[in-house]
C-alpha cells in the first residue's frame, strides 16, 4: 500500500512538473537574435535613407532631414506596434472573424484606391485621408493570414482542389486584377509568391500548385495584352530596353537604370564613404525609395552591400528556424509567410537596382522611405517574435530528472 501511494505521488509530481513546464513555455522570452537582426537593419536603414535622401529633400524645398525624420516617426509607431503584437497571442489571427475581417478590409481598400486613390508617377496606389497609406501593404499581411487559415481548416482535404486550391485561386485572382489595375506589378508578384509559399509549405499537392501557377501566368499575360492594346507598346518596350541595355538611352528611358549601375560601380570594394555619394545629388531618381541600395553600394562599397545582404539572409534563416520550432502548424505557416515576404521583397529590390530583372518599382525592407511599409513590417515582426516566445526554442527541461523516473 505504501508503494502504491508513492507511485501515485510520483505520477502527480510528473504531471505537475509537466504543467509547470508548459506554463514556463507560454511565458518564454522572445527570440533575441531575431530581434537584434531587425533592429540592426532598421538602424542601418534609417541612416542610409537619410544619406540617400537629403539632397532630393533640399531640391524639393524641404529640410535635408525631412525624409529621415518622417522615417524615424514611422519607425517609432512600428516599434510600438511590434512591442504590442509580440505580447499578443498570435492565435488571435486564427479566429475566422478576425482573419476574414482583416482580409475584407484590405480588399475594400484595394477597391477604394482605384476610385479615390492618389496617382504618383502614373501609379494609383495610395489613399489619402488625413494620412497617406498604401493598401497593398495591408493585403500582403491579409494574404498570409487567410491562406494559413484555409490550410489549417482543411487539413484532411489538402488533396481536394475545390476545397483548398479553388478558394486560394479565386482570392489570388481577384487580388491580382485589383493590383494590376493600379498598376502595381511588383506588389502583384510579391503577393503571388507569398501565397504560393504558404500553401506549398502547408502541404497542398504540387500538381495543384502547378495548375494554379499556369492559370496565374495566363491571367498576367491577358492583362499585359490588354494594357498593350489600350496604351500601346511604348511603356513595355522602354522597360525591356532599359533592362536589356541600360546604356542604350542613358539620357532618356534608361537614365534611372544607368545611374543606378554607375552608383554601384563607383563604390568599389570599400565605398566612397558614408555621405560621400555623388549619384544622390539629383542624378539618380528615387534614392529614398526603390534605389536606396544603389547609394548603399556607392557609399559602403561591396563589403557594406554584402554585409546588409547577409543581415537579410540571417533574418530569413532565423525566421525559418523559429517557424520550424512553432508549437502548431498555424504559427509555422504564419511565420513562414511573414518572413518570406521580406526575403522576396529584398531579393526583388536588389535584383532591380543591379539590373538583374527589369525595373518593377519595389522598396527595400527597412531601408526605403514609406510609412505603411515600415509600420506593417515591424508590426508583422512583432507577430514572429510572439511565435518565437511560444515556440519550443523556449522549452525548459526539468532540473530534477529523477522526478520523471
Amino acid at each position: 500500500m505504501i508503494k502504491e501511494k508513492k507511485v501515485k505521488s510520483s505520477k502527480f509530481k510528473t504531471r505537475s512538473s509537466k504543467k509547470n513546464n508548459d506554463l514556463k513555455k507560454e511565458k518564454g522570452n522572445i527570440d533575441l537574435p531575431f530581434l537584434f537582426i531587425i533592429m540592426s537593419l532598421l538602424v542601418i536603414g534609417i541612416i542610409m535613407m537619410f544619406s540617400a535622401s537629403f539632397a532630393w529633400a533640399i531640391s524639393e524645398g524641404k529640410s535635408g532631414t525631412y525624409y529621415a525624420v518622417e522615417q524615424i516617426k514611422n519607425a517609432v509607431i512600428g516599434l510600438v506596434a511590434m512591442a504590442i503584437l509580440s505580447k499578443v497571442d498570435y492565435h488571435i489571427f486564427e479566429t475566422r472573424k478576425i482573419a476574414y475581417t482583416i482580409f475584407l478590409v484590405a480588399l475594400v481598400l484595394l477597391i477604394l484606391v482605384l476610385i479615390i486613390g492618389d496617382t504618383i508617377n502614373g501609379a494609383q496606389r495610395w489613399i489619402k485621408i488625413g494620412i497617406t497609406f498604401q493598401p497593398s501593404e495591408i493585403m500582403k499581411f491579409a494574404i498570409t493570414i487567410i491562406f494559413s487559415l484555409i490550410i489549417i481548416n482543411n487539413q484532411k482535404y489538402l488533396d481536394k482542389y475545390k476545397v483548398t486550391m479553388l478558394p486560394v485561386t479565386l482570392i489570388l485572382g481577384v487580388v491580382t486584377i485589383l493590383m494590376l489595375l493600379q498598376p502595381h506589378l511588383s506588389g502583384t508578384i510579391l503577393m503571388i509568391l507569398i501565397g504560393f509559399t504558404v500553401i506549398f509549405v502547408g502541404g497542398v499537392k504540387t500538381s495543384h500548385l502547378v495548375f494554379t501557377g499556369l492559370g496565374a501566368m495566363a491571367l498576367l499575360i491577358i492583362v499585359v495584352i490588354f494594357k498593350i492594346t489600350v496604351e500601346g507598346t511604348d511603356y513595355f518596350l522602354a522597360r525591356f530596353q532599359s533592362w536589356q541595355d541600360p546604356f542604350a538611352d542613358a539620357k532618356g528611358d534608361t537614365w534611372q537604370t544607368a545611374q543606378s549601375l554607375i552608383a554601384i560601380g563607383s563604390g568599389g570594394l570599400f565605398g566612397l564613404g558614408l555621405g560621400e555619394s555623388r549619384q544622390k545629388f539629383l542624378y539618380l531618381p528615387e534614392t529614398k525609395n526603390d534605389f536606396v541600395f544603389s547609394i548603399v553600394c556607392e557609399e559602403l562599397g561591396f563589403i557594406g552591400a554584402v554585409t546588409i545582404i547577409l543581415l537579410f539572409v540571417f533574418l530569413v534563416i532565423r525566421g525559418i528556424y523559429i517557424a520550424s520550432k512553432s508549437k502548431d502548424k498555424f504559427g509555422m505557416l504564419l511565420c513562414i509567410g511573414l518572413v518570406m515576404q521580406i526575403a522576396y521583397q529584398a531579393f526583388l529590390n536588389i535584383a532591380v537596382v543591379t539590373n538583374l530583372v527589369p525595373n518593377t518599382g519595389i522598396g527595400l525592407p527597412f531601408f526605403s522611405h514609406g510609412g505603411t511599409s515600415l509600420i506593417m513590417l515591424l508590426a508583422q515582426m512583432g507577430i514572429v517574435l510572439n511565435i518565437s516566445k511560444q515556440s519550443s526554442i523556449n522549452q525548459i527541461l526539468p532540473t530534477d530528472l529523477s522526478e520523471n523516473k
